[in-house]
């Protein structure tokens, strides 16, 4: 039988990890990944970070119906266990399974091994949905950050073949989801600069050799348009995508909030004005407690219910 995570615990947690030193939170790491034997699941074999953990809600009979967590971090950073799968532990109160996934960063592989790697995933979870109690038929992503542009990636991209390697595993099974959240996510990496020059916001720079946009493209953004451009979830959007729900902070220095409003217009002339929700939050940044409070995650977990329930 899965080990189910309690409310109780999860709320401890994400005090720990919040508040406490690095050390501690190493401890804690060792400790997790004694107690609960649903983490570090292979979804393909490709690399070491291709794994997802799954947690379960304490109630309620499944096959449960699915958030898939997918971390931020420049596509260089990050991991499954931290501040969004711990936002996202919040649908296990909901009825949710919540599966976090790791993806190979931009420092073992570029554009398009992250979105490969989610669209694996989800393959993986529909898959082996029966053995982990999950629905398959049911699945929203959430994502922050370069975590939210695969989100939409997900969304958008479908199907798209040369975004899929099904060598991955699962060829048989779809990539496709039915809702998505997508906080702050970075989609058109050949308009940023201009677009922080437009607002006044003194953004971190895209058009240089270091910034996360050139290494997830392993190539200086603007030399590489082409590359750029299928790297944008616009690209594919299509009538039969699922709904969205976009959240973006006025002064977020890392993605500017042009980002999402042109997304959100985009997705609008093809989806229509009722399927895409999109959430300017004024003098929020990058993600932090304007996004994660109680009663913003409690409207996410709305758009949620109302698409995979």
């Amino acid at each position: 039988m899965h080990k189910k995570l309690t409310s109780f615990f999860a709320v401890a947690v994400l005090l720990l990890l919040a508040f406490y030193t690095q050390p501690v939170q190493a401890v804690f790491k060792e400790v997790y990944s004694e107690l609960y034997k649903t983490t570090d699941i292979a979804y393909a074999d490709a690399s070491p970070f291709q794994k997802l953990d799954i947690y379960y809600p304490t109630e309620g009979e499944g096959p449960y119906p699915v958030i898939v967590s997918i971390h931020g971090g420049g596509y260089c950073t990050g991991d499954k266990l931290g501040s969004d799968a711990l936002v996202a532990w919040q649908g296990l109160k909901r009825g949710y399974a919540v599966v976090a996934i790791n993806y190979r960063l931009s420092t073992e592989a570029v554009f398009p091994a992250q979105i490969n790697d989610c669209k694996a995933a989800i393959r993986f979870i529909k898959a082996h949905a029966e053995e982990y109690d999950l629905d398959p038929d049911h699945i929203g992503v959430w994502g922050s950050s370069a975590g939210g542009t695969l989100a939409a990636m997900l969304s958008a991209s479908a199907g798209v073949a040369e975004l899929e390697d099904l060598s991955q595993g699962n060829p048989s099974q779809s990539d496709r989801v039915q809702a998505v959240v997508d906080w702050c996510g970075p989609m058109d990496l050949l308009t940023m600069d201009i677009q922080f020059s437009e607002s006044g916001v003194a953004g971190y720079p895209t058009n240089i050799p270091t910034s996360y946009g050139s290494k997830y493209l392993g190539r200086l953004v603007t030399e590489v348009p082409e590359l750029a451009e299928k790297a944008n979830p616009a690209t594919y959007i299509t009538p039969d995508d699922p709904p969205v729900f976009i959240q973006h902070g006025t002064l977020d220095d890392w993605v500017p909030v042009q980002q999402s409003l042109v997304y959100a217009e985009q997705l609008k002339k093809v989806l229509g004005e009722e399927r895409v929700v999109l959430e300017i939050i004024p003098g929020a940044a990058h993600g932090g407690t304007p996004f994660n409070n109680e009663a913003n995650v409690s409207k996410v977990l709305d758009f949620l219910d109302a698409n995979l329930k």
